[in-house]
């Protein structure tokens, strides 16, 4: 089955009925689509009441993706509001256990920074991470080329299968060093993971160090039609050989992934069933 959804609860106008407040985002995204991949797990650890907030929000099927807490992937600047690693990811357990128990939990996504690279150091890291987190489903996100480079590519998704990780499969500009390539594999035989952030090579690339910019236009993308037909072709590759493939769009500065993903889905001429009750769909004709 095939799982198509956005990055964030509140970046898409496109899908908010003009008489929501913002309280009432989630509620209308959910009219639309059936995953979410929910960051605001990365910027801190949220409260049991905002997690069970979004579960009531939201039809029973609908399934959220969690971004790891920012000091879980090494990108934590300064101190850690946390004593020591464990009770950093025992509090994050925590926090996304009402979704594990309403079975609205799909994976948690652990995406690196471009530093991490492949050396012994963070190949043990991933080890404990496995540790800390057995018996969840867990994407891993690389974005340095190293773990992709020559005969390293095989080793490391050989890895990742071993350590029962998730692959994630990144479309993103193709900027040497900068990036990864599109590697389509799946490294689970239940869950393949498919993150689309835009090919904008110029808004990829932080030249000025103006990082606030720099944000605000490296996912500003709008894909082509040809484009997303290359993007079904490898859906359709990975639907063959995996349960659920789940698809999200992170081309979020110019309003594009919600457009963007709605096309895709018919593209591939699918129905998503048991969303949220709905009175119009602005995306389709009448």
């Amino acid at each position: 089955m095939i799982h198509i959804g956005l990055t964030g609860l509140g970046d898409h106008p496109d899908v908010y009925q003009s008489s929501s407040s913002a309280k009432e985002k989630l509620k209308d995204y959910s009219m639309h689509f059936p995953i979410v991949e929910l960051d605001a797990s990365f910027y801190a650890i949220q409260p049991e009441r905002n997690i069970c907030k979004w579960i009531d929000e939201t039809p029973e099927t609908f399934q959220f993706i969690v971004k790891a807490y920012q000091g879980m992937t090494g990108h934590l600047r300064g101190k850690s509001p946390y004593d020591s690693p464990e009770e950093m990811f025992n509090q994050f357990k925590l926090s996304i256990g009402p979704l594990r128990d309403a079975g609205k939990l799909a994976m948690i996504l652990m995406q690196f920074p471009p530093w991490f690279d492949c050396k012994k150091e963070n190949v043990d890291e991933l080890r404990s991470i496995r540790r800390h987190l057995e018996g969840y489903d867990i994407a891993i996100e690389f974005r340095h080329q190293s773990w992709y480079a020559g005969e390293l590519r095989e080793k490391s998704l050989a890895f990742l299968r071993d350590l029962d990780f998730i692959h994630t499969i990144a479309d993103e500009p193709q900027d040497g060093d900068g990036s990864v390539p599109l590697v389509a594999v799946s490294t689970s035989e239940e869950k393949a993971f498919v993150r689309l952030h835009g090919r904008n090579v110029g808004g990829w690339r932080n030249r000025t160090g103006d990082s606030e910019a720099w944000r605000k236009v490296r996912y500003l993308y709008n894909y082509s039609d040809a484009e997303l037909e290359e993007i079904r072709t490898v859906i359709g590759g990975l639907d063959s050989s995996t349960e659920d493939v789940y698809v999200i769009f992170n081309n979020n500065s110019g309003g594009h992934a919600a457009e963007n993903a709605k096309r895709l889905q018919k593209l591939m001429g699918i129905d998503f069933h048991a969303l949220a009750p709905k009175q119009l769909d602005i995306f389709e004709g009448e």
